[in-house]
């Protein structure tokens, strides 16, 4: 058995400082995915909410998220540009090899980014410019549109997991694809799906998280009561649905990747009647430090009874099988999330019962507290996922047809170190620039709301609505000229 010191040994040099960088630029740009994803559907059932009702706070919030969805946008757009070139700079064997199998994926999501850009265009241009119903529905195809976007890519990685639709030539390489299958592979529904609900969860925690903390801080009006509530419904709905796919998605691994399972599990060796552990550590030599033991859970988890026989990672050789602390790695992001997303059902059902008795949302602090504090949880869920997902596959880049070593660029190690950094300086930047806009954005909003007649005052001119020309001005105070020209008349609607 090669111990992990020689499988270390026989890794280029380059590879750590390249799994580094593309680990540190997916894990910023997922970030910003719920947001991509979901916000565009939440935002429109707010607007179509206003619209229905005639509801000018649901109006207001819906144009001020639009807002804030335009930002985000922007800043995807730095971060997943980046990710896009690491693809082919830093792993050329995969992408030189496998992408006319699996390059599909992300074509399709390059399809969906630029549709999705002209969406966000229209949707924002016709705020003042447009009829109300008529700029609803221009905005309905933004939400397919998003989820288009993630079909790409989760078609791209659950084919990384679980490769097929193609043949091998006696060099080895691809041939006769069938790209129906390759992109519908044995984990892309189960990944999918899974993804998609996480994404939808994550915004609409998030997103009421910011009006829980206003809650918290004394403020009471509908603005804030509305904000909170729509996307909480929609995350708490969402909540125990996502519980049960990411049952389901834990089943299909234990089926398509076992060694994969074995390492989110810490399982050493293949056996029936397997306890789950709870956290813990993996040692070399497969006994397990720490943890909470739970007799036979795992068989229980993965068949549904404890006789389920649950391969081990001692199946494999060592060289085709996380290493010891990889597997502890990815079980420990495992047990993150599953964890969380036990305390998130909690949280809902909360919610749920208060709604059922008396049709109003809990009065305790400790709820807005902790709905306050689900949004950042949510986002933890999201990098646990990925970490799962990407550490429970190592070796391998495709799964049991190339290795992350056999894949990774030739530049050298401190050229790429020194890439990281860059990477590094840019990104705070540009997270500290969004941060900056963002909080201008809310401290505007406030003003406009709750703000003294001099601070309004100093503050450009606001609609009565979205939809609505502004007010009529004070000749005193805007020093219209005579005649009575206003913003009515002189086109301030636009």
């Amino acid at each position: 058995m090669l111990s992990t010191a020689a499988l270390l040994a026989n890794t280029p040099p380059q590879l750590l400082p390249a799994r580094e960088l593309m680990a540190f630029t997916l894990a910023s740009h997922i970030l910003l995915v719920p947001f991509g994803v979901a916000l565009p559907f939440i935002t429109v059932l707010m607007h179509h909410r206003a619209l229905r009702r005639n509801d000018a706070v649901a109006l207001r919030l819906a144009r001020r998220w639009s807002a804030v969805m335009a930002v985000q946008f922007a800043i995807g757009v730095v971060t997943g540009t980046v990710l896009s070139f690491e693809l082919g700079l830093l792993w050329p064997g995969m992408m030189g090899r496998w992408g006319d199998v699996f390059g599909l994926g992300f074509g399709v999501e390059a399809w969906a980014f630029f549709l999705e850009a002209v969406l966000i265009a229209i949707y924002l241009y016709g705020w003042r410019r447009l009829k109300p119903w008529t700029h609803l529905w221009l905005a309905v195809p933004l939400p397919p549109a998003a989820l288009m976007g993630a079909f790409g890519i989760i078609a791209a990685n659950s084919w990384m997991n679980t490769p097929q639709g193609f043949g091998l030539d006696a060099q080895g390489n691809p041939v006769d694809v069938d790209v129906r299958q390759a992109v519908f592979t044995p984990m892309f529904g189960p990944e999918y799906w899974h993804f998609v609900v996480a994404m939808f969860m994550t915004a609409g925690y998030v997103v009421a998280g910011v009006y829980a903390v206003g809650w918290l801080r004394g403020r009471r009006d509908r603005y804030h009561r509305l904000g909170f509530t729509l996307p909480f419904t929609v995350a708490a709905i969402l909540t125990p649905v996502q519980f049960m796919l990411g049952d389901s998605a834990a089943r299909a691994v234990f089926h398509k990747q076992p060694v994969k399972f074995a390492a989110m599990e810490i399982v050493w060796k293949t056996d029936t009647h397997v306890p789950e552990y709870m956290f813990g550590r993996l040692n070399s030599d497969g006994t397990i430090a720490g943890g909470l033991k739970i007799p036979q859970l795992d068989s229980i988890l993965a068949g549904f009874k404890p006789s389920t026989q649950v391969t081990g990672l001692t199946s494999v050789p060592a060289a085709d099988r996380p290493t010891a602390v990889q597997a502890t790695i990815a079980h420990w992001a495992f047990d993150i999330m599953v964890t969380i997303g036990s305390l998130l059902i909690l949280l809902a059902l909360w919610y749920a019962w208060s709604w059922l008795r008396h049709r109003d949302l809990p009065r305790s602090r400790w709820f807005f507290r902790s709905a306050a504090i689900a949004g950042a949880a949510c986002l933890v869920t999201v990098e646990c996922g990925w970490i799962t997902t990407e550490v429970g596959r190592q070796p391998w880049i495709v799964y049991h047809h190339m290795r992350v070593s056999e894949a990774v660029t030739t530049t050298r190690a401190g050229s790429l170190w020194a890439m990281l950094g860059i990477v590094m300086a840019v990104y705070v930047a540009v997270f500290g620039a969004f941060l900056a806009i963002v909080l201008t954005m809310r401290t505007r909003w406030r003003i406009a709301d709750e703000g003294s007649a001099a601070e309004r005052a100093a503050l450009p001119p606001e609609t009565d609505t979205p939809y609505g020309p502004r007010s009529e001005p004070e000749p005193a105070a805007t020093g219209a000229a005579p005649g009575g020209g206003s913003d009515r008349t002189s086109g301030g609607a636009s």
